[in-house]
Protein backbone atom coordinates (compact mmCIF):
# COMPACT_ATOMS: atom_id res chain seq x y z
CA UNK A 1 0.00 0.00 0.00
CA UNK A 2 1.77 2.99 -1.18
CA UNK A 3 1.53 6.16 1.36
CA UNK A 4 -1.32 8.52 0.55
CA UNK A 5 0.25 12.78 0.26
CA UNK A 6 -1.55 14.91 1.52
CA UNK A 7 -0.76 18.64 -0.54
CA UNK A 8 -2.00 21.77 1.91
CA UNK A 9 -1.94 24.57 0.20
CA UNK A 10 -1.69 27.99 2.56
CA UNK A 11 -2.19 31.04 1.17
CA UNK A 12 -0.76 34.25 3.06
CA UNK A 13 -2.67 37.46 3.18
CA UNK A 14 -1.17 39.60 5.37
CA UNK A 15 -3.64 41.88 6.80
CA UNK A 16 -3.74 45.40 5.61
CA UNK A 17 -1.08 47.62 7.54
CA UNK A 18 -2.33 51.06 7.84
CA UNK A 19 0.63 53.69 7.40
CA UNK A 20 1.40 56.04 10.32
CA UNK A 21 1.34 59.02 7.26
CA UNK A 22 -2.06 57.37 7.18
CA UNK A 23 -3.27 57.38 10.32
CA UNK A 24 -1.83 61.29 10.69
CA UNK A 25 -4.00 62.16 7.88
CA UNK A 26 -7.09 60.54 9.14
CA UNK A 27 -7.03 62.18 12.82
CA UNK A 28 -9.91 64.39 13.86
CA UNK A 29 -7.71 65.78 16.47
CA UNK A 30 -4.69 66.59 14.27
CA UNK A 31 -7.11 67.74 11.46
CA UNK A 32 -8.39 70.03 13.82
CA UNK A 33 -5.66 71.12 15.53
CA UNK A 34 -3.58 71.29 12.57
CA UNK A 35 -6.18 73.86 11.31
CA UNK A 36 -6.57 76.05 14.32
CA UNK A 37 -2.80 76.49 14.09
CA UNK A 38 -2.60 77.13 10.61
CA UNK A 39 -5.51 79.80 11.11
CA UNK A 40 -3.21 81.33 13.93
CA UNK A 41 -0.12 81.39 11.61
CA UNK A 42 -1.78 83.13 8.95
CA UNK A 43 -2.71 85.81 11.19
CA UNK A 44 0.62 86.04 12.60
CA UNK A 45 2.09 86.53 9.17
CA UNK A 46 -0.33 88.60 7.85
CA UNK A 47 -0.57 90.99 10.76
CA UNK A 48 0.46 94.54 9.00
CA UNK A 49 -2.61 93.60 6.50
CA UNK A 50 -5.10 91.70 8.52
CA UNK A 51 -5.02 94.07 11.76
CA UNK A 52 -7.90 96.87 11.34
CA UNK A 53 -5.52 99.15 13.65
CA UNK A 54 -2.01 99.72 14.54
CA UNK A 55 -1.65 97.99 18.02
CA UNK A 56 0.11 100.75 19.63
CA UNK A 57 -2.20 103.37 18.85
CA UNK A 58 -3.46 104.59 21.53
CA UNK A 59 -7.04 106.64 22.18
CA UNK A 60 -7.68 109.79 24.45
CA UNK A 61 -11.17 109.62 25.74
CA UNK A 62 -12.09 105.98 24.81
CA UNK A 63 -9.84 104.25 27.28
CA UNK A 64 -11.51 100.49 28.40
CA UNK A 65 -14.28 100.80 25.98
CA UNK A 66 -16.73 98.02 25.40
CA UNK A 67 -16.62 95.55 22.18
CA UNK A 68 -18.41 97.75 19.51
CA UNK A 69 -18.81 97.70 15.81
CA UNK A 70 -15.76 99.76 15.63
CA UNK A 71 -13.71 97.79 17.76
CA UNK A 72 -14.66 94.22 18.17
CA UNK A 73 -13.12 93.29 21.31
CA UNK A 74 -12.96 96.82 22.43
CA UNK A 75 -10.05 99.17 23.82
CA UNK A 76 -7.35 98.76 26.40
CA UNK A 77 -6.28 101.33 28.95
CA UNK A 78 -4.53 103.28 26.51
CA UNK A 79 -7.01 103.00 24.46
CA UNK A 80 -5.51 100.64 22.04
CA UNK A 81 -7.64 98.00 20.00
CA UNK A 82 -7.43 94.96 21.74
CA UNK A 83 -8.30 93.02 18.75
CA UNK A 84 -5.17 94.35 16.64
CA UNK A 85 -2.74 93.76 19.84
CA UNK A 86 -3.78 89.97 20.42
CA UNK A 87 -3.58 89.54 16.21
CA UNK A 88 0.00 90.80 16.62
CA UNK A 89 0.95 89.29 20.08
CA UNK A 90 0.24 85.69 18.12
CA UNK A 91 3.97 86.60 16.01
CA UNK A 92 5.76 86.61 19.68
CA UNK A 93 4.35 83.82 21.45
CA UNK A 94 4.33 81.31 18.33
CA UNK A 95 7.76 82.76 17.46
CA UNK A 96 8.85 81.96 20.77
CA UNK A 97 6.97 78.62 21.22
CA UNK A 98 8.67 77.50 17.79
CA UNK A 99 11.91 78.72 18.17
CA UNK A 100 12.44 77.44 21.18
CA UNK A 101 11.51 74.65 20.62
CA UNK A 102 13.35 73.79 17.73
CA UNK A 103 16.53 75.00 19.87
CA UNK A 104 15.62 72.56 22.03
CA UNK A 105 15.10 69.66 20.15
CA UNK A 106 17.84 69.79 18.45
CA UNK A 107 20.42 70.57 21.18
CA UNK A 108 19.22 68.18 23.68
CA UNK A 109 18.42 65.44 21.24
CA UNK A 110 22.08 65.35 20.29
CA UNK A 111 23.23 65.26 23.92
CA UNK A 112 20.98 62.93 24.58
CA UNK A 113 21.87 60.58 21.77
CA UNK A 114 25.52 61.12 22.57
CA UNK A 115 25.09 60.46 25.82
CA UNK A 116 23.47 56.60 24.79
CA UNK A 117 25.28 55.65 22.21
CA UNK A 118 28.95 55.83 23.86
CA UNK A 119 27.57 55.35 27.91
CA UNK A 120 30.55 55.01 30.66
CA UNK A 121 31.12 58.44 32.48
CA UNK A 122 30.07 60.47 29.20
CA UNK A 123 26.37 58.91 29.85
CA UNK A 124 26.99 59.54 34.28
CA UNK A 125 27.82 63.25 33.49
CA UNK A 126 24.96 64.07 30.96
CA UNK A 127 22.76 62.20 33.52
CA UNK A 128 23.62 63.67 36.44
CA UNK A 129 23.67 67.32 34.89
CA UNK A 130 20.06 66.71 33.47
CA UNK A 131 18.64 65.49 36.75
CA UNK A 132 20.08 68.79 38.29
CA UNK A 133 18.34 70.75 35.70
CA UNK A 134 14.92 68.70 35.79
CA UNK A 135 14.91 69.22 39.47
CA UNK A 136 13.97 72.56 39.10
CA UNK A 137 10.50 73.47 37.98
CA UNK A 138 10.42 74.79 34.52
CA UNK A 139 8.83 78.42 35.23
CA UNK A 140 11.18 78.99 38.29
CA UNK A 141 14.89 77.91 36.06
CA UNK A 142 13.02 80.04 33.73
CA UNK A 143 12.56 82.60 35.73
CA UNK A 144 16.04 82.84 36.97
CA UNK A 145 17.19 82.83 33.37
CA UNK A 146 15.27 85.81 32.22
CA UNK A 147 15.96 87.81 36.03
CA UNK A 148 19.88 87.28 34.99
CA UNK A 149 20.11 87.77 31.39
CA UNK A 150 17.52 90.09 31.14
CA UNK A 151 13.82 90.81 29.42
CA UNK A 152 14.02 90.75 25.81
CA UNK A 153 12.69 88.01 23.34
CA UNK A 154 16.45 86.61 22.48
CA UNK A 155 17.03 85.64 26.24
CA UNK A 156 13.59 84.70 26.75
CA UNK A 157 13.90 81.96 24.20
CA UNK A 158 17.36 81.19 25.65
CA UNK A 159 15.82 81.34 28.92
CA UNK A 160 13.00 78.45 27.55
CA UNK A 161 15.25 76.10 25.33
CA UNK A 162 17.19 75.97 28.14
CA UNK A 163 14.39 75.07 30.77
CA UNK A 164 13.16 72.04 27.76
CA UNK A 165 16.89 71.08 26.77
CA UNK A 166 17.08 68.14 29.53
CA UNK A 167 13.53 66.43 28.65
CA UNK A 168 14.62 66.35 25.20
CA UNK A 169 18.13 64.89 26.48
CA UNK A 170 16.21 62.15 28.33
CA UNK A 171 14.31 61.14 25.90
CA UNK A 172 16.81 60.75 23.56
CA UNK A 173 19.25 59.00 25.26
CA UNK A 174 16.28 56.41 26.42
CA UNK A 175 15.49 55.72 22.46
CA UNK A 176 19.72 55.39 22.10
CA UNK A 177 20.39 53.22 24.77
CA UNK A 178 17.79 50.65 23.03
CA UNK A 179 18.40 51.06 19.62
CA UNK A 180 21.91 50.86 20.13
CA UNK A 181 21.28 47.02 20.77
CA UNK A 182 19.82 46.29 17.45
CA UNK A 183 20.84 44.62 15.36
CA UNK A 184 21.43 47.26 12.14
CA UNK A 185 23.60 49.13 14.65
CA UNK A 186 25.88 45.78 14.92
CA UNK A 187 26.02 45.20 11.18
CA UNK A 188 26.92 48.90 10.96
CA UNK A 189 29.72 48.52 13.44
CA UNK A 190 30.78 45.55 11.31
CA UNK A 191 30.83 47.70 8.10
CA UNK A 192 33.23 50.16 9.79
CA UNK A 193 30.83 53.22 9.90
CA UNK A 194 32.11 55.88 11.78
CA UNK A 195 30.40 56.62 15.47
CA UNK A 196 29.07 59.85 14.04
CA UNK A 197 27.51 57.91 11.25
CA UNK A 198 25.84 55.22 13.06
CA UNK A 199 24.63 58.81 15.58
CA UNK A 200 22.86 60.43 13.07
CA UNK A 201 22.27 59.19 9.91
CA UNK A 202 21.20 55.22 11.66
CA UNK A 203 20.09 55.93 15.26
CA UNK A 204 18.63 59.57 14.80
CA UNK A 205 16.10 59.10 12.22
CA UNK A 206 14.91 56.31 14.26
CA UNK A 207 13.80 58.18 17.81
CA UNK A 208 12.91 61.10 15.34
CA UNK A 209 9.21 60.57 15.45
CA UNK A 210 9.46 60.31 19.33
CA UNK A 211 11.36 63.69 19.21
CA UNK A 212 8.65 65.16 16.67
CA UNK A 213 5.70 64.16 19.22
CA UNK A 214 7.28 65.63 22.48
CA UNK A 215 8.43 68.29 20.37
CA UNK A 216 4.49 69.41 19.43
CA UNK A 217 4.10 69.06 22.98
CA UNK A 218 6.37 71.51 24.65
CA UNK A 219 5.64 74.17 21.77
CA UNK A 220 2.46 74.97 23.91
CA UNK A 221 4.27 74.47 27.42
CA UNK A 222 7.01 77.27 25.75
CA UNK A 223 3.84 79.51 24.87
CA UNK A 224 2.30 79.22 27.95
CA UNK A 225 5.91 79.86 29.80
CA UNK A 226 6.45 83.37 27.84
CA UNK A 227 2.90 84.60 28.58
CA UNK A 228 3.23 83.68 32.04
CA UNK A 229 6.78 85.62 32.22
CA UNK A 230 5.09 88.65 30.53
CA UNK A 231 2.04 88.43 32.96
CA UNK A 232 4.93 89.12 35.72
CA UNK A 233 6.74 91.75 33.76
CA UNK A 234 9.63 89.63 32.81
CA UNK A 235 8.22 89.39 29.19
CA UNK A 236 9.13 91.45 26.08
CA UNK A 237 9.28 95.23 26.95
CA UNK A 238 6.04 97.25 25.97
CA UNK A 239 4.74 98.34 23.85
CA UNK A 240 4.97 95.34 22.09
CA UNK A 241 1.80 93.74 22.09
CA UNK A 242 1.92 89.72 23.97
CA UNK A 243 -0.75 87.67 24.85
CA UNK A 244 0.79 87.40 28.72
CA UNK A 245 1.01 91.24 28.46
CA UNK A 246 -2.44 91.98 27.27
CA UNK A 247 -3.39 89.77 30.26
CA UNK A 248 -1.23 91.30 32.83
CA UNK A 249 -2.69 95.24 31.71
CA UNK A 250 -6.39 93.89 31.61
CA UNK A 251 -5.66 92.26 35.05
CA UNK A 252 -5.24 95.73 36.53
CA UNK A 253 -8.88 96.71 34.99
CA UNK A 254 -10.81 93.86 36.45
CA UNK A 255 -13.62 96.02 37.62
CA UNK A 256 -13.75 98.23 34.77
CA UNK A 257 -13.69 95.77 31.91
CA UNK A 258 -12.95 92.05 32.61
CA UNK A 259 -12.95 91.02 28.55
CA UNK A 260 -9.52 93.03 27.96
CA UNK A 261 -8.33 89.94 30.14
CA UNK A 262 -10.48 87.24 28.73
CA UNK A 263 -10.18 87.58 24.91
CA UNK A 264 -6.19 87.28 25.46
CA UNK A 265 -6.32 84.24 27.53
CA UNK A 266 -8.95 82.69 25.05
CA UNK A 267 -6.30 83.24 22.65
CA UNK A 268 -3.74 81.43 25.11
CA UNK A 269 -6.81 78.22 25.61
CA UNK A 270 -6.98 77.89 22.20
CA UNK A 271 -3.55 77.72 20.85
CA UNK A 272 -3.10 75.08 24.17
CA UNK A 273 -5.63 73.08 22.92
CA UNK A 274 -4.95 72.83 19.28
CA UNK A 275 -1.01 71.90 20.14
CA UNK A 276 -2.19 69.48 22.36
CA UNK A 277 -4.25 67.53 19.83
CA UNK A 278 -1.80 67.49 17.37
CA UNK A 279 0.46 66.08 19.90
CA UNK A 280 -1.86 63.72 21.10
CA UNK A 281 -2.51 62.53 17.66
CA UNK A 282 0.49 62.43 16.23
CA UNK A 283 1.65 60.29 19.87
CA UNK A 284 -1.53 57.86 18.65
CA UNK A 285 -0.13 57.60 15.31
CA UNK A 286 3.55 56.82 16.10
CA UNK A 287 2.26 54.57 18.80
CA UNK A 288 3.84 50.68 17.92
CA UNK A 289 1.12 49.33 20.25
CA UNK A 290 -1.90 50.81 18.11
CA UNK A 291 -4.05 48.61 16.01
CA UNK A 292 -2.86 48.47 12.31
Amino acid sequence: MSPTTTTVTITNSPPTRISTWSRIRTSPAVLAGVAICFTLIVLAVLAPWIAPYDPNRQGLGIQLADPSGAHWLGLDSFGRDVLSRIIWGARISLWVGVVATLAAMLVGSTIGIIAGYFGGTIDRVITMLTDILLSFPQLVMGLLLVAVLGASLTNIILAIAVTAAPAFIRLARGSTLAMRERDFIDAGRALGFSDMRIMFVHVAPNILDEIIVMGSLWVATAIRTESTLAFIGLGVPPPTATWGGIIREGFEFLNDNYLLAVFPSLAILITMIALNLIGDGLRDATDPRAPQ
